[in-house]
């Protein structure tokens, strides 16, 4: 029972990591620019500032 626990756990992390776009990718940037401001966090505005706002050349 122990196992299939810990089974239906790792199971469920890794399909909801593989759901989300990778941070600062062109697709996390649509994906916040549809995402209500007041929704996020202070990591996330952080992280959309310096990937989508101010994103360098040589990243695009």
């Amino acid at each position: 029972m122990k196992k299939i626990l810990l089974f239906g756990l790792f199971a469920s992390t890794v399909l909801m990591n593989g759901c989300s776009p990778e941070v600062g990718s062109k697709a996390w940037c649509e994906l916040m620019d549809e995402t209500p401001k007041g929704d996020w966090s202070m990591n996330e505005a952080t992280d959309y500032a310096k990937h989508c706002i101010f994103r360098s050349d040589e990243e695009k």
